[in-house]
């Protein structure tokens, strides 16, 4: 029987998995860095449920601060177009 720790590892694992997937298929680049800061702080989450909170943190600050932001101001420094289909 699953404990109700597997479960919820189970559950944060597909909630995971799910903005990492809209990173990839979404066409803009802003929404794109939103859904990967969101999976990075879930995966944070998920390394301080397994008690690890040396790598949640270093997730959490890296991952989800510092990249967003250098994400977001790289976009902000080149000229955003739409593609026509």
């Amino acid at each position: 029987m699953i404990s109700l720790f597997g479960i919820a590892l189970i559950i944060l694992s597909i909630f995971t998995i799910i903005p990492a997937i809209m990173a990839v298929v979404m066409k803009d680049l802003l929404a794109c860095v939103i859904a990967l800061a969101i999976m990075s702080l879930l995966l944070s989450l998920y390394f301080y449920l397994l008690h690890a909170p040396d790598v949640a943190i270093a997730e959490a600050g890296v991952g989800a601060c510092i990249t967003t932001a250098l994400f977001i101001i790289a976009i902000r420094a080149t000229q955003r177009y739409e593609v026509e289909e």
